[in-house]
C-alpha cells in the first residue's frame, strides 16, 4: 500500500513602506499588506489601515501555523524576516521555523537574466500579470488613503496569483529546487 501525503501549500506576498531612517539612509520597514492564500483555494489580503497592525500579523499566523509550507518570491531574504521583526515589535512570539520554496533563492543558477517576478513570468509565458504602481501611486499606497490601498490590495493579491502560476510552471521545467527550511535563528 502507498500512502501519499500532500502538503498545504501557503503562497504569500507582503507590500511594506519605509518607517524609519536607520543608518546611511537606510530605513526599516513597515508591513502595509499581506496577502496570502493556500493552493487552490481563495486568498485573503490584510491592509493596514483598516486593520491593525496586530490583526494583520495574527490573521497571517493563523494561515502560517497552518501550512506544511510557505512559498513566495524572496520569503527568505525579505518578507519572513520582515514580519517576525513586525510581530517582535508589537510583542507578539516570531515566527516559528517552517518548510519554504522560494522561487528566488531556490531557482535554477543563471548569468545575466533577471529573475525579478513578473520578468521570468512573462519570460515563460503566464497570462498572469503584475499590478503595476507609479511612484504617485506608492505616494498614495503608502498613506493608506482609499485609493492607495486599494491600489495596494490590487498588487498584493495579484503577486500571489502570479506567483501561485509561476511556482507551478517553475516547477514543471525542472527550474526550482527543492524545498528549505526556514529557521528564523
Amino acid at each position: 500500500m502507498r500512502w501519499v501525503y500532500e502538503l498545504r501549500v501557503l503562497d504569500l506576498d507582503l507590500e511594506n513602506r519605509p518607517l524609519a531612517y536607520w543608518y546611511d539612509g537606510a530605513t526599516t520597514a513597515e508591513v502595509t499588506a499581506i496577502a496570502a492564500g493556500f493552493i487552490g483555494g481563495r486568498i485573503k489580503c490584510w491592509l493596514l489601515g483598516p486593520n491593525t497592525m496586530a490583526e494583520m500579523l495574527e490573521g497571517f499566523r493563523k494561515m502560517y501555523d497552518a501550512a506544511d509550507m510557505v512559498t513566495g518570491h524572496n520569503i527568505r531574504g525579505h518578507d519572513l524576516p520582515i514580519i517576525n521583526g513586525a510581530l517582535i515589535e508589537i510583542g507578539h512570539r516570531p515566527l516559528g521555523p517552517k518548510l519554504t520554496s522560494d522561487t528566488n533563492k531556490d531557482r535554477f543558477k543563471t548569468k545575466d537574466f533577471s529573475w525579478s517576478q513578473e520578468n521570468i513570468s512573462q519570460t515563460l509565458g503566464l497570462s498572469e500579470d503584475k499590478s503595476h504602481m507609479s511612484n504617485a501611486s506608492w505616494r498614495e499606497a503608502n498613506r493608506l488613503v482609499p485609493r492607495g490601498l486599494r491600489l495596494t490590495r490590487a498588487r498584493a493579491i495579484g503577486d500571489v496569483k502570479q506567483h501561485m502560476a509561476l511556482r507551478a510552471r517553475m516547477i514543471r521545467l525542472g527550474l526550482l529546487g527543492a524545498p528549505k527550511m526556514w529557521r528564523p535563528r
